[in-house]
């Protein structure tokens, strides 16, 4: 039995809320209240609990579709564009 209180029903604006916090659930990026509160909301809100599910399956086939590794020149022009922005911001 668990303690949830299913008598509340979340309101739009609370599942607005959690639902912008879903990637950062599902990357692991929230602190440990932040993660039990989303993890609470899942566990009463069948209609955010189906958005996570979705999230968590379009992440799942993107990481398995990513395996390939960019080509050399490609990260080299990359990592220097990054030294460029990140000399600007130091900069500024």
């Amino acid at each position: 039995m668990t303690d949830h209180d299913h008598s509340h029903e979340p309101t739009a604006s609370e599942c607005a809320d959690f639902l912008e916090q879903i990637v950062y659930f599902l990357d692991n990026e929230l602190d440990t209240a932040d993660c039990a509160a989303v993890q609470v909301h899942l566990d009463t809100c069948n209609p955010c609990l189906e958005k996570y599910d979705l999230q968590r399956t379009v992440k799942s086939i993107v990481a398995r579709s990513c395996s390939e590794a960019a080509p050399a020149d490609l990260r080299a022009r990359v990592m220097m564009r990054v030294r460029q922005v990140q000399i600007e911001i130091r900069e500024s």
